[in-house]
Protein backbone atom coordinates (compact mmCIF):
# COMPACT_ATOMS: atom_id res chain seq x y z
CA UNK A 1 0.00 0.00 0.00
CA UNK A 2 0.86 3.63 -0.91
CA UNK A 3 1.82 5.79 2.38
CA UNK A 4 3.70 8.61 0.46
CA UNK A 5 2.07 12.10 1.44
CA UNK A 6 1.18 12.65 -2.13
CA UNK A 7 -1.37 9.35 -1.81
CA UNK A 8 -3.16 10.84 1.17
CA UNK A 9 -3.65 14.26 -0.29
CA UNK A 10 -4.86 12.04 -3.68
CA UNK A 11 -7.28 10.92 -1.37
CA UNK A 12 -8.24 14.50 0.31
CA UNK A 13 -8.74 15.74 -3.19
CA UNK A 14 -11.45 13.18 -3.95
CA UNK A 15 -13.23 14.36 -0.94
CA UNK A 16 -13.02 18.16 -2.40
CA UNK A 17 -14.00 16.99 -5.61
CA UNK A 18 -17.17 15.23 -3.41
CA UNK A 19 -17.80 18.81 -1.81
CA UNK A 20 -17.42 20.53 -5.64
CA UNK A 21 -19.94 18.15 -7.09
CA UNK A 22 -22.65 19.35 -3.83
CA UNK A 23 -21.72 23.23 -4.46
CA UNK A 24 -19.85 23.31 -1.30
CA UNK A 25 -16.48 24.93 -1.05
CA UNK A 26 -14.09 22.36 -2.33
CA UNK A 27 -12.27 21.41 0.92
CA UNK A 28 -11.86 17.73 1.51
CA UNK A 29 -9.77 15.98 4.23
CA UNK A 30 -8.43 12.19 5.42
CA UNK A 31 -6.87 11.47 8.34
CA UNK A 32 -4.79 8.90 9.10
CA UNK A 33 -3.70 6.56 12.26
CA UNK A 34 -2.48 3.09 12.40
CA UNK A 35 -3.04 1.52 9.46
CA UNK A 36 -4.36 3.94 7.02
CA UNK A 37 -7.43 6.09 6.64
CA UNK A 38 -9.75 6.19 9.75
CA UNK A 39 -11.32 9.55 8.82
CA UNK A 40 -12.40 10.94 5.27
CA UNK A 41 -15.08 14.31 5.20
CA UNK A 42 -15.73 17.53 3.05
CA UNK A 43 -17.12 20.65 3.71
CA UNK A 44 -20.78 20.63 4.59
CA UNK A 45 -21.41 23.87 5.75
CA UNK A 46 -24.02 24.63 2.87
CA UNK A 47 -25.58 21.53 3.24
CA UNK A 48 -25.91 21.03 6.65
CA UNK A 49 -26.63 25.07 6.81
CA UNK A 50 -23.88 24.99 9.70
CA UNK A 51 -21.07 27.66 9.28
CA UNK A 52 -18.90 24.72 11.56
CA UNK A 53 -18.77 21.79 9.22
CA UNK A 54 -16.06 22.33 7.57
CA UNK A 55 -13.86 19.34 6.58
CA UNK A 56 -11.47 19.08 9.21
CA UNK A 57 -14.27 19.58 12.01
CA UNK A 58 -16.45 16.48 10.31
CA UNK A 59 -12.79 14.25 10.32
CA UNK A 60 -12.07 14.89 13.63
CA UNK A 61 -15.77 13.58 14.93
CA UNK A 62 -15.39 10.78 12.84
CA UNK A 63 -11.39 9.73 13.48
CA UNK A 64 -12.32 10.46 17.52
CA UNK A 65 -15.06 8.04 17.22
CA UNK A 66 -12.88 5.72 15.02
CA UNK A 67 -10.10 5.59 17.93
CA UNK A 68 -12.60 5.77 20.79
CA UNK A 69 -10.88 8.78 22.64
CA UNK A 70 -10.53 12.40 21.67
CA UNK A 71 -7.01 12.57 21.02
CA UNK A 72 -5.53 12.19 17.57
CA UNK A 73 -1.57 12.31 18.78
CA UNK A 74 -0.91 9.34 17.08
CA UNK A 75 -2.64 10.82 13.78
CA UNK A 76 -2.14 12.84 10.57
CA UNK A 77 -4.41 15.46 8.79
CA UNK A 78 -3.53 15.60 5.24
CA UNK A 79 -6.34 18.45 4.00
CA UNK A 80 -6.74 20.21 0.83
CA UNK A 81 -6.69 23.61 2.06
CA UNK A 82 -4.64 25.00 5.21
CA UNK A 83 -7.19 24.84 8.17
CA UNK A 84 -9.00 27.98 9.47
CA UNK A 85 -8.17 29.15 12.86
CA UNK A 86 -11.46 27.60 14.52
CA UNK A 87 -10.53 24.29 12.92
CA UNK A 88 -6.92 24.74 14.18
CA UNK A 89 -8.29 25.42 17.87
CA UNK A 90 -10.27 21.65 17.13
CA UNK A 91 -6.79 20.20 16.35
CA UNK A 92 -5.09 21.62 18.87
CA UNK A 93 -7.77 19.74 21.48
CA UNK A 94 -7.56 17.36 19.79
CA UNK A 95 -3.72 16.91 20.03
CA UNK A 96 -3.54 16.34 16.32
CA UNK A 97 0.59 14.72 15.92
CA UNK A 98 0.52 15.97 12.48
CA UNK A 99 -1.15 18.21 9.98
CA UNK A 100 -0.23 18.09 6.07
CA UNK A 101 -2.01 21.11 4.11
CA UNK A 102 -2.02 21.19 0.45
CA UNK A 103 -2.71 24.91 -0.42
CA UNK A 104 -1.97 28.01 1.88
CA UNK A 105 -4.94 30.12 2.85
CA UNK A 106 -3.61 33.63 2.93
CA UNK A 107 -7.20 34.95 4.03
CA UNK A 108 -8.65 32.72 6.15
CA UNK A 109 -5.59 30.06 7.45
CA UNK A 110 -4.10 29.58 11.04
CA UNK A 111 -0.49 31.28 10.15
CA UNK A 112 -2.17 34.31 9.68
CA UNK A 113 -3.40 34.61 13.45
CA UNK A 114 -0.38 35.73 15.55
CA UNK A 115 -0.34 33.31 18.71
CA UNK A 116 -0.03 29.58 17.80
CA UNK A 117 -3.30 28.12 17.71
CA UNK A 118 -1.71 24.03 17.24
CA UNK A 119 -0.75 22.04 19.90
CA UNK A 120 3.26 22.52 20.68
CA UNK A 121 3.97 19.03 19.72
CA UNK A 122 2.11 19.28 16.10
CA UNK A 123 4.18 18.97 13.05
CA UNK A 124 3.05 20.71 9.78
CA UNK A 125 3.61 20.27 6.64
CA UNK A 126 2.40 22.15 3.34
CA UNK A 127 2.76 22.29 0.45
CA UNK A 128 1.46 18.67 -0.84
CA UNK A 129 0.40 18.74 -4.07
CA UNK A 130 -0.37 22.65 -3.46
CA UNK A 131 -0.97 23.44 -7.12
CA UNK A 132 -3.86 20.38 -7.67
CA UNK A 133 -5.39 21.57 -4.54
CA UNK A 134 -5.30 25.49 -5.22
CA UNK A 135 -6.70 24.45 -8.78
CA UNK A 136 -9.91 23.26 -7.60
CA UNK A 137 -10.28 26.13 -5.12
CA UNK A 138 -9.44 28.32 -8.23
CA UNK A 139 -12.17 26.28 -10.48
CA UNK A 140 -15.32 26.53 -8.00
CA UNK A 141 -15.08 30.15 -7.17
CA UNK A 142 -14.92 30.98 -10.83
CA UNK A 143 -17.81 28.92 -11.26
CA UNK A 144 -19.28 30.97 -8.73
CA UNK A 145 -18.38 34.74 -10.62
CA UNK A 146 -20.16 33.60 -13.86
Amino acid sequence: MNTSPEYYMCEALKEAAAAFDKDEVPVGCVIVGGTGIIARAHNLSETLNDPTAHAEMQAITAATHAVGGKYLNDCTLYVTLEPCPMCAGALFWAQMGKIVFGAADPKRGFSLAGAPLLHPKTVVESGVLASECAQLLKRFFQKKRV
